[in-house]
């Protein structure tokens, strides 16, 4: 199957063909995560498109849009070599109108965890995702576990909105030595990447313990070890990202963000009290 590059929404029309589609929404710079994802779309539908572009509305003033990575050359090797039917990278100007009023909230759930620390970023993201989910008419779309919270508020939106996708849940790919795969872990020094795999230790040591209280407090002393102070740390429900109570049983997100060196990491891992 030849790639085909939709640059603008009339080559995307063109392009995208009959269904069953399967949509990978990603920003680029595409990593083992990222096709991951892909493969999983491919086992699940007939054709898979694949859009690569950095949503301006889902960073911050402050925040790193210019020194995100762009790599679309690599990018369009990687969709290739994994069988992908169409690449959509659009540009800013092609996705949003410059007297652009109208965006999607995400509620209340958009305000915690990674939303407290990063006002108003869940609602840039479920205002491109459903721009894509309306250019492309995927039958299906897969997000990595590695964005937890992002993935809880996409489902959220299908759900209140009544949107006729299904939402596939990847687990989260990582390194040999368990750092979780991302675009933004080619800014670490070699130093820092060493303390980066405190976040994936500090889930692991908290995921055996049998409370909240403790997964949290054990999670914490390992962080606290390397030296990192997470933006949080805290365990919730995967459905709502509300911290779960002492008594709480069954599955839930342990969630970290931290800045490491100049870069800051998110993780979390799904386990079971």
């Amino acid at each position: 199957m030849e790639l085909v590059v939709a640059r603008n929404r009339a080559e995307l029309v063109k392009a995208r063909g009959e269904g069953p589609i399967a949509l990978v929404p990603t920003m680029g710079a595409l990593h083992e995560g990222h096709r991951a994802l892909i493969r999983e779309a491919r086992a699940l539908a007939a054709r898979v498109v694949v859009s690569v572009f950095v949503n301006p509305l889902q960073f911050g003033p402050s925040e790193d849009l210019s020194r995100y990575p762009r790599t679309l050359e690599a990018d369009l090797d990687a969709c290739r070599a994994e069988g992908v039917a169409v690449v959509f990278t659009p540009a800013a100007e092609d996705m949003y109108a410059a007297d652009r009023q109208v965006g999607v909230s995400a509620g209340h759930m958009g305000t915690i965890v990674e939303g407290t620390a990063r006002p108003g970023h869940f609602d840039g993201v479920l205002t491109v995702v459903l721009k894509l989910f309306n250019l492309v008419q995927p039958d299906l779309a897969c997000f990595g576990q590695k964005d937890a919270q992002q993935l809880a508020v996409i489902r959220r939106m299908v759900a209140d909105l009544d949107l006729p996708i299904g939402i596939v849940g990847v687990p989260t790919v990582r390194e040999p030595d368990g750092l979780a795969m991302s675009s933004r872990n080619r800014f670490l020094s070699a130093q820092d990447r060493e303390r980066a795999l405190a976040l994936s230790r500090a889930l692991s040591a908290g995921a055996v313990e049998a409370t909240p209280s403790r997964v949290v407090a054990v999670a914490r002393e390992v962080l606290g070890a390397a030296g990192l102070d997470p933006d949080y740390l805290t365990l919730v429900d995967p459905a709502t990202f509300e911290a779960v109570p002492e008594a709480y049983k069954g599955e839930a997100v342990l969630a970290v963000a931290a800045r490491v060196g100049r870069t800051r990491l998110i993780d979390n891992a799904l386990i079971r009290l």
